[in-house]
């Protein structure tokens, strides 16, 4: 039986470069109203070069935080071609990856 966490990383694993997702639409595909819980699993992803946790944001758009640090998040989601201003993501609908 699969953690609550290894739960979570199998959904990251199903975003596409250039799409996010929030920490409450992860609680909500597992049933769950855990947000906090959702953000804990990826603060301790221990996969983080191949579990996609940086494309998880706040549902307000803010970017959140990052195992790696906030500017690394924002770096590579400018990398995969979202729009970031001022730690928010600009256009979040147009991003959006839902499960």
């Amino acid at each position: 039986m699969k953690t609550f966490n290894e739960k979570c990383y199998d959904l990251l694993m199903q975003i596409p470069k250039g799409k996010i997702t929030t920490y409450k639409l992860i609680a909500e595909a597992l049933n769950t109203k855990a947000y906090l819980a959702v953000g804990n699993a990826m603060k301790n992803n221990p996969y983080v070069l191949t579990v996609p946790c940086h494309r998880v944001v706040h549902s307000n758009g803010n970017v959140g935080g990052y195992v790696k640090g906030i500017e690394k998040k924002i770096e590579i989601l400018k990398s995969e071609g979202i729009d970031i201003s001022n730690n928010k993501i600009i256009n979040l609908k147009k991003y959006l990856f839902r499960f």
